[in-house]
């Protein structure tokens, strides 16, 4: 089976716990002491029902006493699909967190309440997932069964929503009427919007195309581990072992090596123990050079006829996660993939607002939370993507060199 990560968000009280609370129990994803415990804290238990937001009400109760947590993951299966939730705070004060969570997703469901429409917060969520360039949206309008499953209340969000869509470059939306609490159109479609013609949440989750977006086109190999066994029977093997982050290499490939430029051609592809003609992305593989060439973690080794862009300055679209500021002069560690350099930020181009995608020219630090664009210089050159092109070679993040804390998530540009 594969696997579908994708990422919650809405405003407060928009039913996003109850959202998650339904999908991990009407796909009977929730133990029977999990059950039992909620069926006792239940709120509403007079009527009989459960209270699905008690799943992760334990979440809330920790933000609630000041300890951060980044995000939440929650896992479940269907017959046919693996799930990993990432719950994420939806308050503007947690940018980061919500960044952090949508970073590996593949999908966002927005959730917006039919009461209200599109608010601020809605348009907050859609920008994060315009710049982190997530492949599908689906967005949830929610408690349907309180505006009495109006269709016209349904279709005049669609229209706000879309419009904003558009204006964003939001391209794969996906829109669904949804009462979490009643479980309409969660994992089987309802009566109450005999209207909608689309299919219920979790066969919309089940059947959205994730191999499409892996890049099969442009190959890129980061080096994670150089094996020299050294053996008596081994004398001369060196193999080059990681993942395949994009594209396909086949035997014969004539490949180049970044940031060195040395070339050379794949003699053999190692994949769980035997050889194989060929690999692709996402599987993990070793590759053997005809040529004794000089590689170590952190190189890549790409296609000779599709090489990514190598330099040693680089501009960014950075989100801060730190609670010191950030400003121009300030050294750190870049991490892009397996290569770990030493980095300083140059400049702070401008400040993004992300309730409104306006562009604050110059600012003279960055705070948590804060979206700038950056430039930034490292020791040494390094291969990249824009992260618009090829998410998994375009991301990178900023480590402080003291308490190796993870402090900025990059996407270059």
């Amino acid at each position: 089976m594969d696997l579908l990560r994708f990422i919650t968000a809405g405003s407060v009280d928009d039913g996003k716990s109850t959202l998650i609370g339904r999908l991990l129990y009407d796909s009977k994803s929730i133990l029977i002491d999990q059950l039992e415990a909620i069926e006792k804290q239940s709120k509403n238990k007079e009527d009989g029902e459960i209270d699905l937001a008690l799943l992760t009400d334990g979440l809330r109760a920790e933000r609630e006493q000041g300890i951060t947590i980044d995000v939440a993951y929650k896992y479940f299966s269907t017959p046919s699909r693996k799930f990993i939730i990432a719950d994420a705070p939806g308050h503007i004060q947690y940018t980061r967190n919500m960044v952090t969570g949508a970073s590996n997703s593949d999908l966002i469901i927005i959730l917006v309440d039919a009461r209200s429409g599109v608010v601020e917060q809605t348009r907050r969520h859609s920008i994060i997932a315009s710049l982190l360039g997530l492949p599908h949206v689906v967005v949830a309008i929610n408690k349907m069964d309180l505006v009495e499953y109006s269709q016209d209340v349904y279709n005049n969000i669609v229209i706000d929503y879309a419009n904003m869509a558009k204006s964003l470059g939001l391209k794969e939306v996906t829109y669904i009427p949804i009462s979490a609490l009643k479980g309409d159109n969660i994992v089987e479609k309802a009566a109450t919007t005999p209207w909608y013609e689309g299919e219920a949440l979790l066969s919309i989750l089940e059947k959205v195309q994730v191999q499409q977006d892996i890049d099969l086109e442009h190959a890129r190999f980061p080096v994670q581990y150089v094996i020299r066994p050294q053996t008596e029977e081994l004398h001369d093997y060196r193999g080059y072992a990681g993942k395949l982050h994009s594209g396909i290499y086949k035997k014969g490939d004539a490949v180049t090596v970044l940031p060195s430029g040395v070339t050379s051609t794949i003699t053999a592809i190692e994949l769980n123990g035997k050889e194989v003609e060929e690999a692709f992305a996402p599987q993990s593989v070793i590759l053997h050079l005809a040529d004794d060439v000089d590689i170590s973690r952190g190189d890549v080794i790409v296609k000779s006829n599709d090489q990514p862009n190598v330099a040693q300055e680089l501009e960014v679209l950075l989100c801060w996660m730190d609670t010191k500021p950030l400003a121009a002069g300030k050294k750190y560690l870049l991490q892009l993939n397996s290569t770990v350099v030493k980095s300083v930020v140059k400049e702070l181009q401008y400040k993004v607002d992300v309730n409104t995608l306006e562009q604050h020219a110059s600012p003279e630090q960055a705070v948590l939370n804060d979206i700038v664009k950056a430039t930034i210089k490292v020791a040494r050159p390094v291969a990249f993507d824009a992260y618009k092109k090829l998410r998994t070679s375009g991301g990178a993040i900023l480590i402080d060199e003291t308490s190796h804390v993870t402090v900025g998530a990059c996407m270059i540009q």
